[in-house]
């Protein structure tokens, strides 16, 4: 297994349970005791879980939102074909709002360099948008970024000032992450600040484009965002319940699945 993989596992066992042991874990993972010591270790200082001797306890109660840091490293290479399939939909000189999330960092990957103007609503984002700047004059992608204040760990920016960027301007397009999506409960947020800041988005926007795993399309988050009919297109994997899909599909939504293979 690899120490990517034990990460993910450690993270999603403490989560469920709440606390475990060392051993629990040396058990669980089939690595050694002083591993699980030193994995404990990284992922306490990334945020991630809480040690105490002996073991961890989770800092994310069942039914909230995992750190980023822990959502980031995990489905990389779903989340970067989806971003590639999202990328496509999009025409060279459109102005595009880009959603928080590690999804959505993703898809700010496969836009940077492109001819567009881009809004990112994350400072993860945003960063990684910059990136093309340097040395190039003018830069392709022209950069448009909000007020508001960025949350702690997801640095995705929200409040009034946030809102009221977005409601001063008109995209073609809003590309946005999701928590939870399902054809009876539409599009939902873990945090009352982040759903306020999408629907400021999708009010802006001619056209909404959702990108998320497929196994978020089986959830409902706190927060109402808008109803799944308010979705022009829905890019995901092939984890997406087919159920799901239909009902999707049903309510007038586009739903574009991506597979392992190269996506187009």
């Amino acid at each position: 297994m690899s120490g990517t993989d034990r990460w993910k596992l450690i993270t999603h066992a403490v989560r469920e349970a709440g606390r475990l042991g060392v051993a629990e874990l040396a058990a669980l993972t089939g690595a050694s005791e002083m591993t699980i010591r030193r994995d404990l270790d990284a992922l306490a200082r990334q945020g991630v879980l809480e040690r105490y001797r002996g073991g961890a306890r989770s800092l994310v109660p069942r039914g909230e939102e995992e750190p980023f840091a822990a959502r980031a490293r995990e489905g990389n290479a779903a989340k970067a074909r989806i971003a590639a399939e999202a990328a496509a939909l999009l025409a060279d000189g459109e102005a595009v709002v880009l959603d928080s999330g590690t999804t959505c960092v993703e898809v700010a990957r496969a836009l940077a360099g492109r001819r567009l103007t881009v809004m990112p609503l994350s400072l993860h984002a945003a960063h990684v948008l910059t990136e093309r700047y340097e040395g190039v004059e003018p830069p392709a992608t022209r950069l448009l970024l909000p007020g508001g204040e960025p949350r702690p760990g997801e640095l995705a920016l929200t409040g009034p000032l946030t809102e009221t960027s977005l409601a001063a301007l008109r995209f073609d397009t809003a590309v946005l992450g999701c928590c939870g999506l399902t054809a009876a409960d539409g599009l939902t947020a873990y945090d009352l600040a982040d759903a306020a800041v999408k629907r400021a988005a999708i009010a802006s926007a001619r056209r909404v484009v959702a990108v998320t795993e497929g196994a978020k399309l089986s959830r409902t988050a706190l927060a109402h965002v808008v109803p799944a009919s308010a979705l022009h297109t829905v890019v995901t994997d092939e984890d997406a319940p087919p159920e799901e899909v239909a009902a999707l599909t049903a309510a007038g939504v586009t739903v574009l699945t991506v597979t392992g293979a190269e996506s187009g």
